[in-house]
C-alpha cells in the first residue's frame, strides 16, 4: 500500500518493539492478549509438500487457492492489463520493477468471494519490498484497498522511507499498528493467517497475533473516519469479497495459499 498519505488521527496504544525473528512477549492492546497460534493452520509448511492439501485439511474443509502451476482461480483486478504475475517454481510470483511501477501492473484477485473464512499462506518479500493481502475486497472501485482491509507486507527494516507503526508487517494497514513485531528477516518465508468471522478479524504472523479488531466497532469507526480512509466511503463495507494480492511494484512470492469457509 502506498505510504505517502498522512498518519491516521486515531493513535494506537504504545507497544514494546520486539526485534524481527526474536522471542515474543505477552502484549495487550484494547485488552486483547497476544498469544501463540495453536491452530492446525498456524505454521509454515516444512516438509516440502507445497501447494497440497493433507487428508486432515480436506476433512476440515480447506480449499487450495493456488495450485502451484498456473493462475487458475485468479484474475487481474477489474480486468486490467498486467504482465507482473507468474506461476513459477511452485510459487505465485509478483515481478518487481525498478522503473515504471504503473506499467501493466495491477493486483491479482481471487475469482471467488468469501464472507466468513480462515485464510493462510506462506510468503516472502524482496529487499525494500512492499505489498499486502487485501480481503473482503470489491471490484467496484479503482483499487481494492478502497474497499477491503489490508494485511500489510513490507520490508520493515530496509524500506527506503520511514515507516509508521500502522505501515509495518502484520498491521491492519492505516488503522492499527501490529500488536507485536513477528516478521522474519527479508527473503525468508513467513506464515500468515487471517480469520474473518462476522466482522471480527484476526491477523496472525509466524504464530503470533498481530491484529485483532471488529469491523464497525466504535474504535474501528473512529479510526476510519479520522484517518486515511475518511473519504473512502466503501472501505470496510463489503460483507462478502475477494482475496486480493497487491502489486505495489515490488517482488513478492506466495505459496501454500488455502482458505476454509466458516
Amino acid at each position: 500500500m502506498m505510504k505517502k498519505l498522512f498518519v491516521p488521527a486515531l493513535s494506537v496504544m504504545a507497544i514494546g518493539v520486539i526485534a524481527c525473528g526474536g522471542n515474543s512477549n505477552s502484549t495487550t492492546q484494547d485488552s486483547t492478549t497476544v498469544t501463540a497460534d495453536t491452530s492446525s493452520a498456524g505454521a509454515l509448511v516444512t516438509d516440502g509438500a507445497d501447494n497440497l492439501l493433507s487428508d486432515s485439511e480436506k476433512s476440515e474443509g480447506w480449499v487450495l487457492l493456488f495450485n502451484g502451476q498456473n493462475l487458475d482461480g485468479w484474475h487481474i483486478y477489474k480486468g486490467k492489463q498486467s504482465n507482473s504475475w507468474v506461476a513459477e517454481n511452485g510459487t505465485l510470483h509478483c515481478l518487481g520493477s525498478e522503473k515504471d511501477k504503473s506499467d501493466k501492473r495491477a493486483d491479482l484477485t481471487s475469482d471467488s468471494t468469501y464472507e466468513n473464512f480462515e485464510f493462510i499462506t506462506d510468503w516472502k518479500i524482496a529487499p525494500q519490498g512492499n505489498s499486502g493481502i487485501i480481503y473482503l475486497a470489491s471490484e467496484k472501485y479503482d483499487a481494492a484497498y478502497l474497499s477491503g482491509p489490508e494485511y500489510q507486507l513490507i520490508d520493515d527494516e530496509n524500506f527506503p522511507e520511514k515507516l509508521e507503526g500502522w505501515q509495518k508487517t502484520g498491521a491492519n494497514y492505516a488503522m492499527d499498528a501490529p500488536l507485536v513485531a513477528a516478521a522474519k528477516p527479508v527473503g525468508e518465508w513467513n506464515h500468515t493467517r487471517i480469520v474473518v468471522d462476522k466482522g471480527h478479524v484476526e491477523h496472525w504472523l509466524n504464530g503470533q497475533k498481530t491484529a485483532d479488531y471488529q469491523i464497525g466497532s466504535p474504535e474501528w469507526t473512529k479510526a476510519k473516519t479520522e484517518g486515511k480512509w475518511k473519504d473512502a466511503k466503501g472501505y470496510g463495507e463489503t460483507k462478502k469479497g475477494h482475496i486480493d494480492l497487491q502489486d505495489h511494484g515490488s517482488e513478492v512470492w506466495f505459496k501454500n495459499m488455502k482458505i476454509k469457509q466458516l
